[in-house]
């Protein structure tokens, strides 16, 4: 909630049935402000608010209420006059957006409340792959043709600009075809009798309609862009991305890849609106998954059981190492995953960044390994006194520790490449898997350089 807004005084103000007075305070709000506050209310309390709106800003508020579910019931309590207000005031890509999380029902309905044409472009922008530039595009901007004077321009987006998404940026076609960019800046600065062909830009950054939009989101950042044209195969231009567009699919995408990250199925409800079954449902495939790979950690421990028998104190470094393996992935597979989101490393690059990878893990195993000698020696065996704990169970231990850094170096920065080489999510290739493959390696490792060096 806004600082200058006590969301106390408002929820108390509706439990009052203060209505008139609240109205006030809403419509001194910013309409994110007045969301969340939605977001605090019940069924009941949230539809009699939401009448309480004038009907450009209740369209607004609608838009950033989080959870899906709120707009549905909103959408069942208002009469098909309203429900046409409000779908009257928001703009195209919203509509789509809002119809893509409801249910069937619902959808034929909004669709019944829309007009023909606005009917068509939303089935259009449906058609369109989820996770592709066209099915978060807008089709609502301005474009000019390239013979148009500045002044005529002018009056084209006074006639149709307002219920544009952005009119700061226009988009110069000849049958519909993009040749170019003017800026309204441009335009200002420019005499009314200039040709806007003239003045546009030809050099245009575009996408098309089939492009990834995780892709088209990075776009953004690296063009420093605040709309994209979003063009078919034969360069025509259907429609527009925007800013805010972008930064929702930089969100969805870090939310989700986190998630993945951290072995949890991708959600797209709130975590408190979020029902026990359903988190249980998205966290228990991944932890089965990863429950019976683990079972090779118990298959190497069984196998060289007679050697822990014979120097049992080699038990109580398992832990340590197979921690710091694991530690050890999840860096290189983090700095990898987010170098390959942001196009800086692709597959071909996989022998650089593993002799990269390497050359760290050899410094970082070294450095680890000195001290955890120093620390074996000093604090094991002096002060806990372990005689058992000598020289060569020292070295054994350090040897496993450097050589595990350098494997979990590898195979963490190789996974995430590999996957997205084959088309998996780098992400799924992230910590818990890399630590499940890392302890299996780190075991192997670990007990056939004691059977070797202490001779079990």
């Amino acid at each position: 909630m806004h600082e200058n807004y006590d969301l106390k005084m408002l929820l108390d103000l509706v439990e009052r049935k203060q209505f008139r007075q609240l109205r006030e305070h809403l419509l001194e709000m910013n309409e994110v402000d007045v969301a969340e506050f939605l977001d605090e209310l019940d069924v009941e309390q949230l539809i009699l608010v939401f009448r309480l709106l004038p009907k450009d800003t209740a369209a607004e508020v609608f838009t950033y209420l989080e959870d899906s579910e709120d707009q549905e019931k909103l959408i069942g309590a208002l009469s098909d006059r309203e429900l046409r207000e409000v779908l009257d005031e928001l703009y195209l890509d919203d509509t789509v957006d809002i119809i893509e999380d409801m249910p069937a029902n619902v959808v034929s309905r909004i669709l019944r409340n829309t007009d023909a044409s606005t009917r068509s472009q939303i089935n259009q922008l449906l058609n369109y792959p989820k996770d592709s530039a066209g099915s978060i595009m807008t089709t609502e901007f301005v474009f000019l043709h390239p013979e148009a004077t500045v002044e005529e321009s002018f009056n084209r987006i006074r006639k149709v600009g307002l219920d544009k998404e952005t009119v700061y940026t226009c988009y110069v076609t000849r049958n519909r075809v993009l040749l170019g960019v003017v800026t309204v800046k441009r335009m200002l600065l420019s005499s009314y009798e200039t040709h806007i062909g003239d003045i546009m830009e030809t050099n245009v950054i575009s996408v098309n309609t089939h492009e990834d939009k995780e892709d088209v989101a990075q776009m953004f950042s690296k063009y420093d862009l605040s709309a994209l044209p979003v063009v078919d195969g034969e360069n025509r231009l259907v429609g527009i991305i925007t800013f805010d567009d972008a930064m929702d699919v930089i969100e969805e995408e870090t939310t989700e890849d986190f998630e993945k990250m951290a072995a949890i199925l991708p959600s797209d409800k709130p975590y408190l609106k979020t029902g026990v079954f359903e988190t249980w449902r998205s966290r228990i495939p991944w932890l089965m998954m990863l429950m019976l790979s683990a079972t090779f950690s118990g298959m190497i421990i069984t196998y060289f059981e007679s050697a822990l028998a014979a120097c049992v104190v080699l038990t109580s470094f398992i832990t340590m190492l197979s921690g710091t393996g694991g530690n050890s992935g999840s860096q290189s597979s983090v700095a990898v995953i987010r170098a390959l989101s942001l196009g800086e490393v692709e597959f071909g690059d996989m022998l650089a960044v593993v002799w990269k990878e390497v050359r760290v893990a050899c410094l970082c195993g070294s450095c680890l390994a000195a001290a955890n000698f120093v620390k074996m020696m000093v604090v094991d065996r002096w002060l806990m006194n372990k005689p058992e704990v000598t020289v060569p169970v020292a070295v054994v231990v350090c040897l496993t520790l450097m050589l595990t850094v350098i494997c979990a170096k590898i195979v963490g920065c190789t996974l995430p490449m590999a996957a997205e080489k084959v088309g998996i999510d780098p992400a799924v290739m992230a910590a818990p898997f890399i630590t499940t493959v890392v302890d299996a390696l780190s075991l192997l490792i670990y007990f056939t350089i004691a059977t070797q060096v202490l001779g079990l």
